[in-house]
């Protein structure tokens, strides 16, 4: 079980950048295709799905039914977005990943009862300021894709960096019925971490989370959802950087789109 360390970051600012971060996704047109391809848009948005800034600067992955992890096989740069199509060649589920993105440098002061924000790297902190933040984003976005019967090769875990691993089959989910994953740091489970589901029902989506939920002592959830339709599921996780790092300290955002059905 991971535990997380002490970080140079007061609650009221933690609170402030969370709430006006935008949330990455990685959506398909469909999660289980009739047709031999697969389109999906990755953005990040504060409303889903409305894109507002490209998931760009990483590299995307598709990992197999069969294990294998591929590049998709076509990818569309657009200012609001990234659009991605893939072809299915084999039956059972797909993983499809953002890869990990390495983001903005984000510095936080204060001086004179004020408190100053910065994604400058060049921008120095006055002399006598007290620096209360220094961190860099690292996003993911993740989501399953289905041809034919659901497969379970594509949900095994990378064990690397902030994850949410299913027990439940992501392509096999309903309402009222139970919902059951597992958040991972490189590996470890992440006791007591909160994760945010948001509904993502197009003209009706929401800008608040519709349930915050907190897992349990073994990083597990065990949760069900009354309405059917596609969600987004949100986790952030802060902890030391490795050494090298462009801060010392990492902030880590990650998020899966599922569909329940009824």
């Amino acid at each position: 079980m991971f535990k997380l360390k002490p970080l140079l970051c007061s609650a009221s600012l933690l609170l402030t950048f969370t709430a006006t971060a935008h949330t990455p996704y990685l959506a398909p047109a469909s999660f289980e295709p009739l047709g031999g391809w697969v389109t999906l848009d990755a953005a990040f948005a504060e409303k889903f799905f409305v894109p507002e800034v490209a998931f760009d600067q990483s590299e995307f992955k598709v990992l197999q039914p069969d294990g294998k992890a591929v590049a998709p096989k076509e990818l569309f740069s657009g200012k609001t977005r990234i659009a991605v199509a893939h072809q299915l060649e084999q039956d059972g589920t797909y993983k499809f990943s953002t890869g990990q993105r390495y983001g903005a440098v984000f510095r936080s002061w204060q001086q004179d009862g004020k408190t100053h924000n910065s994604r400058d790297p060049k921008e120095q902190i006055p002399s006598g300021a007290k620096l209360t933040a220094h961190f860099q984003s690292v996003t993911l976005a993740e989501t399953y894709v289905s041809k034919g019967a659901p497969s379970q090769t594509a949900l095994k875990p990378t064990n690397h960096g902030l994850e949410l691993v299913f027990q439940s089959h992501p392509n096999d989910l309903y309402i009222q019925s139970p919902i059951k994953a597992t958040v991972l740091y490189n590996g470890k489970a992440l006791a007591e971490q909160k994760v945010q589901v948001y509904p993502a029902n197009s003209a009706e989506a929401e800008t608040k989370a519709s349930k915050e939920l907190m897992t349990d002592k073994q990083g597990q959830l065990n949760f069900e959802l009354d309405n059917a339709g596609t969600y987004v599921l949100l986790t952030r996780f802060r902890t030391d950087a490795p050494k090298g790092a462009k801060a010392p300290t990492y902030s880590y955002s990650y998020s899966a789109v599922v569909e329940v059905t009824e």
